[in-house]
């Protein structure tokens, strides 16, 4: 198809600088199409040869919903051949687009009836019942649609039932090369997380192993909810913690060049198909690139990527000793960890970069189109 061919990604709740959204869908597509892409809140646009377009939206779900139409309204003003929707609110919207005879694609970030259920704003009574509810909701409009886009295995098992043009599109990173990780001249041994700084990644069970372990923990992210930050920032080995806040990308592999470690310690959730896992964490693969060895929970899907390439340990992500165990096995042991740092780099040059998942997505278009 000629570059002419105009697509459009909508999402009413991601930011329009979303690396998933944005800089490995929409840029990747605009090689080759006419991309828009509408997002909330934001002056109109074009950045890395994309249209962005912001439609006015509440802050708040529920807000949200009532003026949802605007989204409506200007995605059909845009007129594209093909919408690829990112939000579970605005699976209604797709359905209308597609009687105006336009082809339309979901994109399943998360497990939702599964998420459903770790809701802890709600009782414990209704959470079955709603995911249930939601489970039929969402089947009602993904089989009207022509395509739906997933993150994990998971997840596109469940979606394949309800429509067989189901792919897996999954957010390696891109690949670069980068410098050989060096140790640090005055000795100081980091493991290192960037992210987000929240519960799900037992940040407090990584600052409670740190007591066991001669290291410091580089941490850099954003945190929203200042009650767990309190929490972390009480705990007796905070002092050990460099908290770095919220890092540029370019700045984020600075933190992994200068670190021993990366770990990422995601908790058991329902949404992430419990110890079965997730492909939808970037930070694992990101340490892989950079050259470093990884500490990960044994997530069934990760354990066949870490050690299947030799680069990194699986732990419970509980057990503090454990965690420990692991840091002090890649400090004490420099050549072990050295060549689990390059087997991880091998791993994601060959594999488990963007390149991969970007000829999916093209071959998925391309079919639509035609």
């Amino acid at each position: 198809m000629a570059i002419h061919t105009r697509i459009c990604h909508v999402t009413s709740v991601h930011p329009a600088n979303d690396v998933r959204v944005f800089y490995k869908e929409c840029v990747s597509l605009a090689s080759k199409y006419e991309v828009y892409l509408i997002a909330p809140n934001i002056d109109d646009d074009v950045f890395h040869g994309v249209h962005r377009v912001g439609v006015v939206l509440p802050q708040g779900r529920l807000k949200r919903q009532l003026y949802l139409s605007r989204v409506l309204r200007k995605a059909i003003e845009i007129n594209a051949s093909i919408y690829h929707l990112h939000d579970p609110e605005l699976l209604p919207i797709g359905v209308k687009l597609k009687k105006k005879g336009k082809k339309v694609i979901f994109d399943s970030h998360e497990d939702v009836p599964m998420q459903i259920l770790t809701k802890e704003y709600l009782p414990n009574w209704c959470r079955k019942p709603l995911s249930d509810v939601y489970a039929l909701y969402e089947r009602h409009y993904l089989k009207q649609y022509d395509a739906l886009v997933t993150v994990t295995p998971s997840i596109l098992d469940r979606l394949t039932l309800i429509n067989k043009n189901s792919v897996m599109v999954t957010n390696y990173p891109e690949y670069k090369e980068l410098p050989p990780h060096e140790p640090n001249q005055d000795g100081t041994h980091y493991i290192c997380f960037a992210g987000g700084v929240d519960e799900r990644y037992l940040h407090e069970n990584v600052i409670e192993s740190l007591q066991y372990t001669n290291t410091r923990y580089l941490l850099a992210g954003e945190c929203f909810i200042p009650s767990y930050f309190a929490k972390l920032q009480s705990l007796p080995c905070w002092n050990r913690v460099d908290y770095q806040g919220n890092l540029p990308p370019e700045r984020v592999m600075d933190l992994y060049l200068k670190s021993d470690v990366g770990i990422v310690l995601l908790d058991y959730l329902p949404n992430v198909g419990y110890h079965r896992g997730t492909l939808g964490v970037l930070k694992m693969f990101e340490y892989m690139m950079a050259g470093i060895p990884v500490i990960a929970t044994d997530l069934e899907l990760w354990k066949e990527i870490i050690e299947g390439h030799n680069c990194g340990i699986c732990v419970n992500p509980h057990d503090i000793q454990a965690i420990a165990d692991a840091i002090n096995q890649m400090i004490n042991d420099p050549e072990k960890a050295r060549r689990m740092g390059e087997n991880g780099r091998k791993a994601v040059k060959e594999k488990y970069n963007w390149g991969t998942q970007k000829e999916i997505l093209l071959n998925l278009y391309n079919n639509l189109l035609q």
